[in-house]
């Protein structure tokens, strides 16, 4: 899954933290939800307009960015 197609950065929305699919939702608050013990269906039923698919991408964007910051302090 390719991650940007649900994740977008607007500079006016939620101080421009990634966000799923233009909502009010951030990457982060899903992030947190899930570290805390939701599940997807949890988060699904406490969210309905969320899709199974934008929690794989919030955890997709999540992993792409831990990679990024591993290979800055690799060099």
């Amino acid at each position: 899954m390719d991650y940007r197609e649900r994740i977008t950065i607007e500079p006016g929305k939620r101080g421009g933290k990634p966000c799923i699919r233009g909502l009010r939702i951030t990457v982060y608050d899903v992030l947190e939800m899930l570290s805390e013990g939701m599940s997807q269906a949890d988060i699904i039923e406490d969210f309905p307009e969320l899709e199974s698919e934008d929690i794989s991408a919030c955890l997709s964007f999540a992993a792409n960015r831990e990679h990024r910051l591993h290979s800055l302090t690799a060099t």
